[in-house]
C-alpha cells in the first residue's frame, strides 16, 4: 500500500496556521490530521470546528478529524459540516462503537478508529470490516512531542495480518513520535498511514518529500 503522511497541526503555530498548511502541502503532505482534545478523555485542550471550517476552501488536501473527546456520537456531523473527510474516534470512547462507526460512514466520509497503547486490537475485531482507517496510538494521547513507544510494533504487526487475513483495504496508521527513525520501524511493521507532528513542526524540520523518498527505498 502507498505511504501517506499526515500533517497533525497540533505541533504547529497556531498564529499562522495557515502558512502552516500551505508550507507541508508544497513539502508533498497527503493529509491535514487535525487533532480534537475536550479535556476530558484526555488532559488537554485543543481546537473546534469554527477553526477547522476556517481553513476548508485554503487548500484540497483531505481533512482527517481526530476526536480525543468523549461522547463523540455527539459532534460527528458537527466535524463533517466543518469540512472533515474523514472521522476518527476512539474505541475506549465509545460504548456503541459498531454504531459509531456506522454513523460516520452514513454521513458521506471515511471511517476511522484510534486505539491507545493499552487497547487490545481486539475492541476493533467486530468493526473491522466496516474501517477506512484503523489508527493504532504510538504514544499516549493528549501532548504531542512525545516519544514513541517501541511496545507498539508487535501491536502494528498483529493489526497488519488481521486486515491481510480478510483481504480489507484498510489504512494501518501510527500516531505520536513518528520521525525519521521510527517512520521505517512503523513501515516495517505494516504501517502506511504516517501521522506527524513535531518532527516536522518541532526544531527537526523533517521533510516529508524526504522521508517519502527514504522510504520508497
Amino acid at each position: 500500500m502507498r505511504i501517506k503522511v499526515a500533517a497533525s497541526l497540533l505541533s504547529a503555530d497556531f498564529s499562522r496556521l495557515w502558512d502552516e498548511v500551505k508550507r507541508v502541502e508544497d513539502d508533498g503532505v497527503d493529509i491535514i490530521h487535525w487533532d480534537v482534545m475536550d479535556g476530558h478523555f484526555v488532559p488537554n485542550i485543543s481546537i473546534g470546528p469554527c477553526v477547522i471550517q476556517s481553513l476548508r476552501d485554503k487548500t484540497k488536501l483531505p481533512f482527517y478529524i481526530h476526536l480525543m473527546i468523549e461522547a463523540p456520537d455527539r459532534f460527528l456531523d458537527t466535524f463533517v459540516d466543518a469540512g472533515g473527510d474523514a472521522i476518527f474516534v476512539h474505541a475506549e470512547a465509545c460504548p456503541h462503537l459498531q454504531r459509531t462507526v456506522r454513523g460516520i460512514k452514513n454521513l458521506g466520509v471515511k471511517a476511522g478508529v484510534a486505539l491507545n497503547p493499552a487497547t487490545s486490537l481486539g475492541a476493533v475485531d467486530q468493526v473491522l470490516e466496516d474501517l477506512d482507517s484503523l489508527l493504532i496510538m504510538t504514544v499516549n494521547p493528549g501532548f504531542g512531542g512525545q516519544k514513541f513507544i517501541p511496545a507498539m510494533l508487535p501491536k502494528i504487526r498483529e493489526a497488519k495480518r488481521m486486515v491481510d487475513d480478510r483481504g480489507l483495504d484498510v489504512d494501518i496508521g501510527v500516531d505520536g513520535g513518528i520521525d525519521e527513525e521510527t517512520a521505517p520501524l512503523t513501515v516495517e511493521a505494516g504501517a502506511n498511514l504516517l501521522v506527524i507532528g513535531s518532527a516536522i513542526y518541532g526544531k527537526k524540520g523533517l521533510s516529508v518529500k524526504r522521508l517519502k523518498e527514504m522510504l520508497a527505498k
